[in-house]
């Protein structure tokens, strides 16, 4: 939980986890990687 409030996280906020391609898993807010993907920006 502490890593999530250092990264400025909410309680409560919805993240979505995937993997970077090298074997990292990335978790993202979920609206920051809804807005970049209807940008035509990757994840």
């Amino acid at each position: 939980m502490g890593i999530l409030v250092e990264a400025g996280l909410a309680p409560g906020a919805r993240l979505l986890a995937y993997s970077d391609g090298d074997g990292r898993i990335v978790l993202r807010r979920e609206v920051d990687a809804l807005d970049d993907l209807l940008n035509g920006r990757p994840l």
